[in-house]
């Protein structure tokens, strides 16, 4: 075997020693299994989020996007750059405070608490279920063929070993593992990429050089619009193109979810700090080595093969082996985030809220952990089909998940009106828009991109359905007025309630009706107090 091929496995040996160290503490209760405890720290969160946010998509699907349109590819990178201190920003707080009131431990089970609807809860379980898996399936075929270029085994085998090592450290160690690994992966991500970056861009005398090369080669790959103008005029796909990373994370399950995990709402502050510079020291660079393989690579075969192969062009065996590590911690730090995600919807939104409501946490756990391996296996066999490439699968389920819940989950935390019935409304026509226009082409009709038309459906279905439903309870109101608060929450509230109890929002809201007396009064104190 190569030196190459070891250094390899060594790597993907260490995330499942990863999920072996964390296997006690993720079996110690739901909790911990499904949110850490809620313990994660803002280095961790911030860094995992963005790497489990990135995927291989950063390492083929914009790369390949890249080589094919030149500078328009930008557009994405632009709304990325932006989009995890628009995602923390926005929602971190708030949702982790609400989300603890709530008792909620799943993003989907937090919408039925927050809206008091089984039928929201229904209609996120589907489409995440689906939509999350198919996600995840492509970051299977990404790893599959990063790992077949790298190792010279069969499309298949690599499948099967790289998909193998993700769901055993997954099912192993919960989100603790989850979480660190992606910690983990999303450095040596950064540390990869501006390697390749340092050798690279010398080669095409730098962004300078670079342009200069491509308008010798064809002028429209410098044009916003697109090589050969494709999308000259259309405002509608170029703002949907930004926007859907810019806001589009906030409407993502298994990003969603790292709020909930933090250590505590001031974490906030912190992981907006350190997400901001990972995006920005990491966003760009993938984009523009694309654009550097039409100039120092013009003839390769798999447009989502260029960093992989521009890796092994300027790199020996064993440095290369490093770097396509990097690749790999790219797409296994989105995938098992997919698939824990999944297995939490399938357990805690499916099996336990309607199949068996008396579920112990050792069988939630199980249901879980099953549901993980049967999703990898069933992903496995998928992805030797080689659905649509890498770039068109993530930005399909990335949009359907964007549209499905981003408008719920912004209103939960900022919408005192907000109802069951808008809110079910914008999930359904927010996905369905998405959907109907991937399926029927309606971009090229109507210059407009799908996520923008998702949004802007969502939005509006929302705001005509609230006028058909009932105000949310009075003991929701007050965990929202809590939630909202810019003063640190009582200690108690914080570190959680009913940690040893069944979560449940009942109690909770019992708890915040009965007690309205004592929290107002210690929310004054702790006011004069800070002033």
């Amino acid at each position: 075997m190569n030196l190459d091929i070891i250094v390899f496995f060594i790597y993907l040996l260490a995330m499942l020693g990863i999920g072996l160290y964390f296997t006690r503490r993720a079996s110690a209760s739901a909790d911990h299994y499904l949110l850490g405890n809620r313990k994660i720290g803002a280095p961790v969160t911030a860094i995992s989020m963005q790497s489990s946010s990135m995927s291989g998509f950063m390492f083929m699907g914009g790369p390949a996007q890249a080589f094919q349109e030149g500078w328009h590819a930008l557009w994405y990178a632009i709304g990325d750059a932006g989009g995890s201190i628009v995602n923390l920003s926005v929602l971190g707080k708030r949702m982790r405070r609400m989300s603890q009131l709530l008792g909620a431990l799943s993003p989907v089970e937090y919408l039925e608490k927050r809206f008091e609807s089984t039928a929201v809860r229904v209609y996120g379980a589907v489409v995440g279920i689906i939509f999350l898996f198919a996600y995840a399936f492509a970051q299977f075929i990404a790893a599959g063929k990063a790992l077949e270029a790298m190792s010279g085994f069969s499309y298949e085998m690599a499948l099967v070993i790289g998909i193998g090592v993700i769901v055993a450290y997954t099912v192993l160690g919960g989100f603790l593992a989850v979480a660190f690994s992606g910690f983990v992966q999303g450095i040596i991500m950064l540390i990869g990429v501006s390697i390749i970056g340092v050798m690279v861009w010398p080669q095409v005398g730098g962004l300078s050089g670079l342009n200069a090369q491509l308008a010798e080669i064809d002028p429209t790959y410098l044009s916003i619009w697109g090589k050969d103008l494709v999308y000259y005029g259309q405002w509608g796909v170029i703002l949907g193109a930004v926007l859907i990373y810019a806001i589009g994370y906030m409407g993502l399950p298994h990003v969603s979810v790292k709020h909930m995990s933090m250590e505590g709402g001031e974490t906030t502050k912190n992981a907006v700090l350190w997400s901001a510079g990972f995006n920005q020291l990491f966003t760009f660079t993938p984009y523009i080595l694309g654009m550097s393989a039409i100039i120092i690579m013009p003839s390769v075969s798999d447009p989502e093969m260029v960093i992989p192969e521009m890796i092994y062009m300027v790199f020996p065996g064993i440095i290369a082996a490093i770097l396509l590590s990097a690749i790999m911690a790219a797409i296994m730090s989105t995938c098992d985030a997919l698939l824990m995600q999944a297995g939490t919807t399938l357990s805690r939104d499916v099996y336990s809220r309607f199949i068996n409501k008396k579920a112990s946490h050792k069988q939630q756990l199980l249901v879980s952990r099953l549901c993980i391996l049967v999703g990898g296996i069933v992903g496995i066999i998928v992805a030797v089909y080689e659905p649509p490439t890498v770039f068109a699968l993530v930005i399909f389920a990335f949009g359907v998940l964007g549209n499905t819940f981003m408008v719920p989950y912004i209103a939960s935390v900022y919408s005192k009106k907000a109802n069951k019935i808008g809110v079910l409304c914008g999930m359904v026509g927010g996905s369905v828009t998405n959907i109907v226009w991937e399926l029927f082409a309606f971009q090229n009709a109507t210059e407009i991109h799908p996520f923008l038309a998702g949004v802007l459906v969502s939005l509006i279905a929302m705001l005509i359905g609230n006028k058909f439903g009932t105000p949310p309870s009075d003991p929701i109101l007050n965990a929202f007025d809590l939630a909202k608060e810019n003063k640190r929450v009582p200690k108690k509230l914080e570190k959680g309630i009913f940690d040893d109890l069944a979560p449940e929002a009942r109690n909770i809201s019992c708890f915040l009706e009965t007690n309205k007396d004592i929290q107002e009064s210690a929310i004054v104190n702790w006011s004069i107090k800070e002033t």
